[in-house]
């Protein structure tokens, strides 16, 4: 009995596999002929030929800024502007001390006026010497060494007058201005801190005309030109929507680091603070591409499903990878499917393999 158990049992075994694989292929036929069929609208995945976007980071600058700073050495004794005060084109920003520039300006008026009046005395000398050598009275040498110390006075008038307009200028600096209109950024000085020559008092930005500042690779530089027109996107203003910007500017030389080109796009009469992140949209090379609706592609777990409807009308649900959305409601397909396969648009979701779809007219 022992010696014909052990084959008996795998032939019974094998029987039972048998038996259990048809009933399985038996339950599953049961199980697609049971299905409900679900009406669909469907649409074949097309390819278009479409540009590629680049989207590149940048930051927002003020088309012109300025750190400024005196000549006059003082301390101040006023600071009349805050961060974020608007300023016109002149209006004071910091007042120094006056009186050592005051000082100077009264020395080089003070010198201005003595070599006038030796100038005035050269002069008359001179004159003399050229009617006394006209009569024969004076000398070739004489006439010449009144015309040199003449000369010599004028020279020293010309240099004193120019020393009265350094310290003119210099004193008017006591009062220091905004050389256009601007907007405060920072004030970098206190009453009683010491103004001097190279010293940062106030830092400004203009008012318009803002810039929204891009490194481009070296490899993309061939795609635009000045005046290509270009999307931005602002982190931190999505109220703003797509701000249509103008490339006003490409430095024409890449940094050796980082073999980048700095593009400056115009942003119009956009005004937002200055040094906020965003993205620009360039229009890149132009490729051929599958898209298909964006209501086609249900979201579960992570993934991105369509439903695909076979050609014995049957559905199967796959997995696909998207990639850039258009502006007509089509999403570019990377992945998943090939051209003139028919999606389901308004599947209410993935679905079991094998569901009869029934094409709504």
């Amino acid at each position: 009995m022992k010696h014909f158990s052990q084959p008996i049992t795998i032939a019974s075994s094998v029987a039972l596999v048998v038996l259990g694989l048809g009933c399985a292929d038996e339950g599953s036929h049961a199980t697609r002929t049971e299905l409900e069929p679900v009406q669909v609208s469907v649409v074949q995945v097309e390819t278009v030929t479409a540009e590629h976007t680049i989207e590149i980071r940048g930051i927002v600058q003020p088309s012109q800024q300025a750190n400024i700073s005196s000549r006059v050495v003082g301390p101040v004794v006023s600071v009349k502007v805050r961060p974020g005060s608007v300023v016109n084109k002149g209006q004071a920003l910091v007042e120094i001390q006056p009186e050592a520039a005051e000082g100077q300006l009264s020395q080089a008026a003070g010198a201005l006026a003595q070599v006038k009046a030796a100038h005035a005395l050269a002069e008359r000398n001179f004159r003399r010497y050229e009617a006394l050598h006209g009569e024969g009275a004076a000398s070739e040498l004489e006439l010449d060494m009144a015309r040199m110390q003449f000369e010599q006075a004028q020279g020293a008038v010309e240099q004193a007058q120019g020393a009265v307009k350094s310290a003119t200028s210099v004193a008017n600096e006591a009062i220091v201005r905004a050389p256009f209109n601007a907007r405060i950024v920072q004030t970098l000085v206190e009453v009683g801190d010491l103004a001097a020559p190279g010293r940062h008092l106030v830092r400004l930005e203009a008012l318009g005309g803002q810039q929204f500042w891009l490194s481009i690779r070296e490899s993309q530089i061939h795609l635009i030109e000045t005046g290509t027109h270009v999307a931005v996107e602002l982190d931190s203003r999505p109220d703003l929507g797509l701000i249509e910007g103008v490339i006003d500017e490409i430095i024409p030389s890449a940094d050796p680091a980082t073999h980048s080109f700095t593009v400056k796009v115009g942003l119009g009469t956009t005004k937002v603070p200055s040094g906020i992140s965003g993205r620009a949209h360039l229009a890149g090379e132009s490729n051929q591409r599958l898209v298909i609706p964006v209501s086609a592609v249900h979201a579960r777990g992570g993934l991105e499903l369509v439903v695909v409807r076979s050609s014995d009308g049957s559905s199967r649900t796959r997995a696909v990878t998207t990639g850039a959305q258009f502006p007509d409601g089509r999403i570019e397909v990377l992945s998943g499917l090939a051209a003139g396969e028919s999606v389901a648009v308004d599947a209410p979701g993935p679905m079991t393999d094998g569901t009869p779809l029934e094409v709504r007219r």
